[in-house]
């Protein structure tokens, strides 16, 4: 994989098993092996509505999002750092299915990307990789995890480099 100077990290939390469910959202972008920009935002999902088990995996509930803005009144400030980006999630399997399906659910338009997975470059999983890069890390905060993962990514590339020479 040749080196790819800018892309977004992101990590999505749901708030029960609809991957349409979003309720947090963290973004990171990296220009050059640095991060430039973030953004970590509630969203209400659709009718506030929660599963105790996403509850207890992440520790958002409805509470939380009673306030916060639907995922369509946000896809502006979302949006530029996905349309036409690399985009890396740790489960990007996971990730990519919830941006598809709240899009789908709001009838938003789909924007164009590239995926990359840390999950698949690395064949861990996050918390252990964590401990091992010595990367910290708040698991199942949204912002936590995209900046995990942006870390990886950046050791990912920087090791890719060192192997080509």
């Amino acid at each position: 994989m040749s080196a790819i100077p800018t892309f977004t990290a992101l990590d999505f939390e749901t708030a029960h098993g609809k991957r349409w469910s979003v309720c947090q959202i963290g973004l990171v972008r990296v220009v050059n092996g640095k991060i430039t920009d973030k953004l970590d935002m509630l969203i209400q999902p659709p009718g506030n509505e929660y599963s105790q088990f996403n509850i207890g995996v992440h520790g958002i509930g409805p509470r939380h999002t009673a306030k916060a803005p639907t995922f369509n009144n946000v896809w502006h400030q979302i949006e530029p750092f996905i349309k036409n980006q690399d985009l890396v999630a740790h489960n990007m399997a996971f990730d990519n299915s919830c941006l598809q399906q709240v899009l789908d659910y709001y009838s938003l338009a789909k924007p164009t990307y590239q995926k990359h997975c840390t999950y698949q470059l690395f064949g861990s999983n996050l918390a252990s990789l964590c401990k091992e890069h010595g990367i910290a890390l708040n698991h199942h905060n949204a912002l936590s995890d995209a900046m995990a993962c942006a870390e990886l990514f950046m050791i990912h590339q920087k090791r890719s480099r060192a192997a080509n020479g």
